[in-house]
């Protein structure tokens, strides 16, 4: 199943995000379903479901509703929303042939993060290509302790940006470089869990870029703290979220992720590829890692950390030959994720 926030293209400044999940298979859906107009449909066909479900007894509105992040409570896994979907996709619930209102045409949406306001984001370090090219530049060798322990930084979740939203690199900032990532989005609680058992908690997976301004990474990480506002201007996630069982037929056994390919373009012109197959850490280990000794909550983001060659760091000489400038469109894709596009602009100086 692929879930998103979407909007229609033509509507007004303010409109609410509404939740919706592609009714065609693929990674380019052409049809999407509003998961409100379908529950409404399901209840008056069978009134019995909004006196067993609470899934069908309050309107759907978001994922982090559904969620329970914005203060309410959890009615349900992204799993669940199945429910909602399956008699569409099946045929048990005939669409009207022509102007369906629960029908809506991807060209005419816009699709927003697939998590609205996560209460966390954990960004991890888990591709070994992109650590080692790290401290080789550095004239150093991977620490020891990177081979033991999945590490990871908090990053901002006040910046979350979704598919076709802009990005600018932030003041003082001239080398603004995308990275590459997966990102998953945690739908149960959960505290020590075993990696064995951790990515159950994963209600699906996404395309993240997690920004960064390198000069002023450079300048923050001689102080070894980890990064600040190298990387807390912005986040891309999106365009939709796609659950675990769509990426199964992917999966390598002994492997620490799917063998996905993962390319990154910028104007078209390809700068970067490398697979998910490649990940020294699954995402059990690294949720395992962020769970000892505390809570994860649902809507909790997790990033994968950059793919190798997955940044202009690591790949601008054989291909761009610069870092972003106002102007560039940023393309990342992930095979069975979609892709993620990120018009790159001008800073402006006052923001209010």
């Amino acid at each position: 199943m692929r879930i998103g926030h979407i909007r229609e293209r033509d509507a007004p400044a303010g409109t609410p995000w509404r939740l919706a999940a592609a009714l065609d298979d693929g990674e380019r859906p052409a049809r999407w379903l509003d998961l409100e107009v379908a529950r409404r449909r399901l209840v008056r066909l069978d009134e019995r479901l909004a006196h067993n479900d609470p899934l069908f007894r309050v309107p759907v509105t978001t994922l982090d509703a559904h969620l329970g992040t914005t203060g309410g409570e959890q009615r349900g896994r992204v799993a669940g929303l199945t429910a909602l979907v399956d008699p569409f996709r099946s045929g048990a619930v005939a669409l009207e042939e022509d102007d369906d209102d629960a029908v809506l045409a991807a060209a005419d949406l816009i699709f927003g993060p697939p998590i609205l306001r996560p209460p966390s984001f954990r960004d991890f370090y888990a591709f070994e290509g992109h650590v080692a090219t790290m401290w080789r530049r550095r004239d150093q060798e991977v620490p020891e302790a990177w081979y033991r322990l999945p590490i990871f930084y908090f990053s901002n979740t006040s910046e979350i940006r979704g598919d076709g939203e802009p990005v600018h690199a932030p003041a003082g900032s001239m080398e603004l470089d995308y990275e590459l990532e997966v990102g998953a989005i945690v739908d149960s609680p959960i505290a020590d869990v075993p990696a064995d058992r951790a990515e159950d908690a994963i209600g699906g997976y996404t395309i993240l870029d997690d920004w960064s301004a390198r000069d002023l990474q450079r300048d923050e990480t001689t102080v070894r703290l980890g990064p600040a506002k190298g990387k807390d201007f912005a986040t891309s996630i999106g365009p939709w979220l796609v659950t675990p069982d769509e990426l199964a037929s992917a999966r390598v056994p002994g492997a620490a992720g799917p063998d996905l390919a993962m390319t990154a373009s910028v104007n078209g012109v390809e700068c970067s590829r490398g697979s998910w197959v490649d990940a020294h850490f699954s995402f059990g280990r690294m949720l395992e890692r962020a769970s000892t000794d505390v809570r994860l909550r649902p809507g909790d983001l997790i990033g994968s950390g950059t793919v190798g060659s997955g940044s202009l760091l690591e790949s601008r000489e054989g291909t761009l030959g610069r870092y972003l400038e106002p102007g560039d469109v940023v393309t990342l894709a992930i095979e069975r994720l979609g892709r993620l596009t990120t018009p790159i602009v001008a800073r402006v100086s006052d923001r209010r």
